[in-house]
């Protein structure tokens, strides 16, 4: 083998070796995250642990339903799922608007108004938390709130934007959804889920005959944003 036959042989493996390790770190970036919650998941099962949310919350003081148990920290990671107490309570991150969800131990912000059509405006959001869809209605009135969290713009952003939703697909008939809005809680249970192709919204309009219904919207499958997972949720 000659000299230039052997730099060719170099520089196209080193290529292949860089277009494997850049596909790994893609398949890793996008599905990393849905896996981390998964596993996250499963340790709570297999563990007994238990969410309750807290009662009410006025200003900073929070009420618990246990007057003997402390509320987790909001940022909970593995470790405080695979060593901490198996009765924790979800505290809202803002009593002003936000979402928790018992079942899956979520627990995040919600941003009021926000326009769904507008990528400028609904991008950064999502970096923060859950968006309130700009045109529906809040807690407590008659008609849809819509809640999402599934936009992505590039595929290591894919964790960042949709972690709080990962675990939706996991509700079922019954369930419990919290939101507290305006210092108020309302309490739901979860009366259906859906899998639709993007262009259908049409859920959005169902539903405007005066009672109040919560819609819940994230990417599906987890990491992808091919179809919609929607939570349909009403007032207990």
């Amino acid at each position: 083998m000659t000299r230039r036959e052997i730099i060719r042989f170099l520089i196209i493996r080193t290529i292949g070796n860089f277009l494997l390790l850049f596909a790994v770190f893609g398949v890793i970036a996008t599905f990393g995250p849905a896996l981390y919650y998964e596993f996250q998941y499963r340790a709570i099962q297999a563990r007994g642990v238990h969410f309750t949310v807290a009662e009410s919350v006025q200003s900073t003081e929070t009420v618990l339903p246990n007057p003997t148990a402390t509320p987790p920290p909001s940022n909970r990671g593995f470790g405080d799922v695979l060593s901490g107490p198996t009765e924790q309570i979800l505290v809202p991150p803002d009593p002003s608007f936000s979402i928790l969800i018992p079942k899956i131990g979520a627990s995040a912000k919600v941003f009021p108004n926000v326009d769904p059509t507008l990528e400028s405006e609904y991008l950064p959001t999502l970096l923060r938390g859950v968006a309130h869809a700009k045109g529906t209605v809040f807690p407590g009135v008659a008609g849809n709130t819509y809640l999402f969290a599934h936009s992505t713009d590039n595929f290591w952003d894919v964790g960042r934007y949709n972690a709080v939703f990962y675990l939706l697909k996991d509700l079922s008939v019954g369930d419990e959804i919290v939101v507290f809005f305006e210092n108020r809680r309302f309490d739901y249970k979860v009366t259906g889920t859906q899998i639709l192709e993007p262009s259908e919204v049409s859920y959005l309009l169902q539903g405007q005959t005066g009672k109040q219904k919560l819609i819940l919207q994230t990417c599906w499958p987890p990491g992808t944003s091919w179809k919609r997972l929607v939570v349909f949720a009403e007032p207990k």
